[in-house]
């Protein structure tokens, strides 16, 4: 493993978990530059196609949805394992479905339900762009469901 740092080859591992979707997250450390860093190790299973609204076609591409996510979240109480966990959750879940191709409005609706559990504003941000909501009055009425819903 190349340290990010200094980019040296010579790495060791310190520590290695499990996580509960099986990624495997690996503590290192440089052996040149004697800096720590995490890694991630993902199975490599075959992603479905994502049905664009306007018919296209393209890969499901989880990095797009966490810059999606991080605009939304900015200034926010909320970690970068938090929002790779919520991430982690819609891509298991879209693997549970089983089918070849997904909506984008399906894995929208997915992200967007995650992000409502875990902070009101981000959700009402990502939902501005998500949801279309193109008004003062719209956004209100989100609001108003947001509030119906805590009550």
């Amino acid at each position: 493993m190349k340290c990010p740092y200094c980019h040296s080859l010579s790495t060791k591992v310190v520590d290695t978990r499990q996580d509960s979707q099986g990624n495997i997250r690996r503590r290192r450390e440089c052996l040149e530059c004697e800096r720590r860093f995490s890694t991630v190790e993902r199975p490599i299973l075959l992603n479905p196609l994502v049905v664009k609204r306007d018919g296209r076609r393209e890969e499901f591409d989880r990095e797009k949805i966490l810059s999606g996510l991080r605009i939304a979240c900015a200034r926010r109480p909320i970690s970068a394992e938090r929002l790779e966990s919520l991430i982690d959750h819609v891509e298991y879940a879209i693997r549970q479905i089983g089918r070849a191709e997904v909506s984008s409005q399906t894995i929208g609706d997915m992200v967007i339900d995650e992000l409502r559990q875990i902070d009101e504003v981000a959700y009402i941000r990502y939902a501005i762009v998500y949801l279309g909501l193109s008004d003062l009055e719209a956004i209100r009425r989100e609001i108003d469901t947001l509030r119906a819903q805590r009550d």
